[in-house]
């Protein structure tokens, strides 16, 4: 059911006033006036009097939006979701082990889902639909497994039928190594392209493993459809493991996503500062613990990123923090302007932003405050975009043009 709606102009970096907190509910939707919005050139007439010309001036393409932000449902712990394909539907996963079916009549949850181990940061985490997906349900899955204090992050396939809202034939593929004590930087986000798997694998807050080949902690790896090294990866060491590698150096790599010339962006948090976006090639290594923008949580430095120093520096870098959780790069129709452009969900920094992409560069956009920390950021099913809020009671949002 619709909470709320609210109008907010999306024009630049300035804050969207109109977005208010998840504390505020009032009886009715509220609406903010907008103002800014592109519009149709208007013919001129003649100086004779004679009537204007009849074809109409083509639309300009927007530069900029305006749109209303929508409350749904709220979910347990959301984590993350996708549009399934073929379907009306969002799945979307909660930290505590349950996937959700969300579309036009309501809310389903899914039987069959495996047994998770909560910790601090970790549980039930991402979901995508298999490129198979619309003719055999195929779907992939990631979760945090352990027992006796140790866990680890694991990658599943298996297949979902959505009409009977029920995941059957899961068969892991891929697990972390080794497993660690403690419950941050398990990542696990998933990406597809060209039927080969991409996965980040956090550092476990272990920092030093980012820059080792015996472990796949720390890295962003390409994997086979079926969970095994790539053809052609770029670490090919006597080290078994490291043939999974794409590239290294890595922390907490919380989203990745392709554009539509199939680059491959992260985005990922620093410690005290230093979060990133980074567009990611094979073989490069980004740094992580050897070199960030930020500082550790001791307050000891570490050295920035510098020209020279063999580390890929990040594209767009934050500080003070702003602890993104997810990356979305929007290829959808509903909002022209931004096509092509990435969209990050903050934590820490409550609020949805806009990096603009254009090739290999970024630059930092718009940064809209939400009023909630922002887990995900999703295209919908209709082309618009979804965002979950964080935390037990996280709503599902819903971004209008307006």
């Amino acid at each position: 059911m619709r909470a709320r709606t609210v109008v907010a102009l999306l024009a630049s970096a300035a804050l969207a006033a109109g977005c208010s907190g998840p504390e505020q509910q009032p009886s009715a939707p509220q609406t903010t006036a907008a103002t800014g919005t592109s519009s149709a050139a208007t013919p001129s007439s003649s100086g004779s009097g004679s009537p204007a010309p009849t074809t109409p001036a083509p639309s300009p393409m927007p530069t900029d939006h305006t749109f209303e932000v929508v409350e749904h449902e709220a979910f347990d712990e959301p984590w993350a979701m996708v549009a399934l394909p073929g379907t009306d539907l969002l799945a979307i996963t909660e930290k505590g082990g349950a996937l959700k079916l969300r579309g036009p009549d309501g809310v389903r949850e899914v039987s069959g889902t495996p047994e998770v181990t909560v910790t601090t940061q970790g549980g039930f985490g991402d979901i995508i639909a298999g490129p198979t997906f619309e003719t055999d349900g195929t779907v992939y899955l990631s979760w945090v497994e352990g027992s006796g204090g140790s866990s680890g992050a694991v990658v599943a396939k298996a297949r979902l039928d959505v009409d009977a809202a029920a995941l059957t034939d899961i068969t892991k593929i891929w697990e972390q190594t080794p497993k660690i004590d403690g419950g941050g930087h398990y990542s696990h986000r998933l990406a597809i392209h060209d039927d080969l798997l991409y996965l980040s694998s956090g550092d476990r807050q272990q920092f030093s493993p980012a820059q080792e080949f015996d472990s796949n902690l720390g890295k962003i790896l390409r994997l086979t459809l079926d969970g095994q090294p790539a053809p052609g990866n770029p670490f090919q060491e006597d080290i078994p493991v490291s043939q999974q590698f794409w590239t290294i150096g890595h922390r907490n790599p919380l989203g990745i996503a392709f554009d539509a010339d199939g680059r491959l962006w992260s985005s990922e948090m620093g410690p005290k500062g230093g979060d990133e976006v980074n567009l990611i090639k094979p073989g490069l290594n980004y740094g992580w613990p050897e070199a960030s923008n930020g500082s550790n949580y001791d307050g000891s430095d570490i050295p920035d990123h510098a020209q020279g120093d063999g580390f890929e520096p990040p594209k767009v870098s934050w500080n003070p923090s702003v602890s993104p959780g997810s990356l979305m790069i929007y290829q959808g129709d509903a909002f022209p302007a931004w096509r092509g452009d990435a969209f990050i969900g903050a934590l820490s920094g409550e609020a949805l932003i806009r990096v603009d992409l254009d090739g290999e560069s970024a630059t930092l956009a718009d940064t809209w405050p939400m009023g909630a920390r922002i887990r995900e950021v999703e295209q919908g099913p209709d082309g618009g975009i979804w965002l979950l809020q964080d935390g037990a009671g996280g709503k599902l949002l819903e971004l209008r043009g307006a």
